[in-house]
């Protein structure tokens, strides 16, 4: 077992600065520092630094020239370990809308990454299937040749993999939709989002009665907000549902930052990445399910302009959120941790650093640079 001491621990809401902090592969005490009870454990000295539970990225396609569309076993595995150094300890690998045979590989894949025994890799907790039930007039960086229709077939081939899907990302809009969030809500564990949408307001609120709770990268690529029509996300900002937000100061204004931690409850915010291959690298060409993304002055792009995901880092979008927000870190950090872990229902087990948790732990500074980043116990 391990200790971590001169440590500012965040728990629940609050910061702690007095105890030290006992795990192995779980969280076993956070206690007054007793030499008696220390003696045998190795020590990792915080240095006065902060002590949060390991972030969660629940939208993420890549990193550093590794696609999960690619269907990789070594790229995602690569992508689990880069990744721990910004400070994420879990995540869920997210498709694009691509044929469904390359859809079907890419699932097995992350299945078997999540059998992995945890050594200096992040852990895929699942996968996040975004699309390929999208509208196209809100396609985004997503292929429209590929975007289809949620028919009968479709919903067989969501239950059949319900086991490895955390989260599916669709349009409530489109054909068949309703019934298809009913029918996945009722027999399945699936969080369901609304995005690439076109979405009324009235048709976006159907498809939350349903069973869509939560919104992904809110704002992006999906209906405004009009005083006539509240659209997607009037929808989202006015019912009790999660929202994803890119904290790059590209995809949202830095004011937007600050307007949401004013209007939402605290406790339905989550920082995403939406990170593609390009993150971690220099500009350049890259690809995103088969599309051409150019990378330049950190922005991805299609060559129709369009945004193509992100080159973020998850500490790099928790540092925007605070530093636009003003937000105290004890209650920003639950954008990445608590927050996601709730939406996906891992939140027994992760995303806190109570008693009994898996000890996946970060230590970082002021400016949310890791210093240290532990998942199950074991140091990445």
């Amino acid at each position: 077992m391990k200790y971590i001491k001169n440590g500012k621990i965040i728990l629940d809401n609050k910061i702690i600065t007095d105890k030290v902090l006992i795990f192995s592969d779980k969280i076993e005490k956070i206690v007054k520092p007793k030499l008696s009870e220390l003696n045998d454990l190795e020590e990792i000295d915080a240095m006065g630094n902060f002590v949060s539970p390991g972030f969660i990225d629940i939208h993420i396609h890549g990193y550093n020239h590794n696609d999960f569309m690619d269907c990789n076993l070594d790229g995602l595995r690569q992508i689990a370990r880069d990744i721990t150094f910004n400070g994420v300890t879990s995540f869920l690998p997210t498709t694009m809308s691509m044929p469904k045979d390359i859809i079907q590989n890419a699932l097995d894949i992350a299945k078997i990454v999540s059998q992995d025994p945890i050594t200096n890799q992040a852990q895929v907790l699942g996968a996040h299937l975004e699309g390929p039930y999208l509208n196209k007039l809100y396609a985004g960086a997503q292929n429209p040749d590929n975007i289809i229709i949620p028919d009968a077939e479709e919903i067989d081939f969501v239950q059949r993999n319900s086991d490895i899907i955390k989260l599916l990302t669709l349009a409530p809009e489109i054909e068949n939709a309703l019934t298809f969030i009913k029918k996945i809500k009722r027999t399945t564990d699936i969080a369901l989002s609304m995005g690439h949408t076109a979405a009324s307001y009235k048709q976006a609120m159907a498809g939350i009665v349903s069973g869509i709770s939560s919104t992904s990268h809110l704002f992006n690529a999906m209906s405004g907000l009009h005083h006539r029509d509240p659209g997607a996300v009037g929808a989202a900002l006015k019912f009790n549902i999660f929202c994803e937000l890119i904290c790059d100061n590209i995809h949202i204004n830095p004011a937007i930052m600050e307007f949401i931690v004013k209007l939402k409850s605290l406790d339905k915010i989550i920082l995403v990445t939406d990170a593609m291959s390009a993150a971690g690298c220099s500009g350049g060409l890259y690809n995103l399910g088969g599309l051409p993304v150019i990378v330049k002055n950190q922005e991805a792009r299609l060559e129709n302009g369009a945004l193509a995901g992100s080159v973020l880092k998850l500490n790099d979008a928790l540092y925007n959120l605070i530093h636009h927000s003003e937000l105290p870190i004890e209650l920003a950090i639950n954008f990445v941790t608590k927050n996601p872990a709730k939406l996906i229902g891992v939140d027994s087990f992760k995303g806190s650093l109570a008693i009994g948790m898996d000890a996946d732990i970060n230590i970082f500074d002021k400016d949310i640079n890791m210093l240290h980043t532990f998942v199950k116990g074991n140091l990445c």
